[in-house]
């Protein structure tokens, strides 16, 4: 496995198994975020559980389930550029760094797995 894939996956599962708990245990900065974007809370316990998935399949990935690994990667980097667009269809440009960077750690993720896999 290469040095960089392991760095940045194991990197993206911390950060999405975190933000899954964020949204499970519904943070404050979480709940506030999903009201301004119009997501509705409700929806956080189901997010979350996208979050954690792509994580685990991530960490499956790395313990060479590749297939596991690429499909979580791919489901992230299209969960984080749902989450961008939400932000642009409500106006919310203030905090779209956030999904941004997730966004950013998911491509990385995805293109390192291509790239293990070859």
């Amino acid at each position: 496995m290469n040095v960089y894939y392991c760095a940045i996956g194991v990197i993206t599962v911390a950060a999405n198994a975190g933000i899954a708990v964020a949204d499970l245990v519904k943070a404050n900065f979480v709940v506030a975020n999903s009201a301004e974007v119009k997501v509705p809370s409700a929806w956080l316990p189901f997010l979350a559980a996208l979050k954690l998935a792509g994580a685990a399949g991530l960490l499956m990935g790395m313990l060479g389930w590749e297939p596991i690994g690429l499909a979580a990667a791919t489901g992230l980097v299209l969960f984080f550029i749902g989450a961008i667009v939400a932000h642009i269809r409500a106006g919310v440009y203030h905090n779209i760094a956030f999904p941004a960077a997730y966004l950013i750690l998911a491509t990385a993720a995805l293109a390192l797995s291509i790239a293990d896999s070859y």
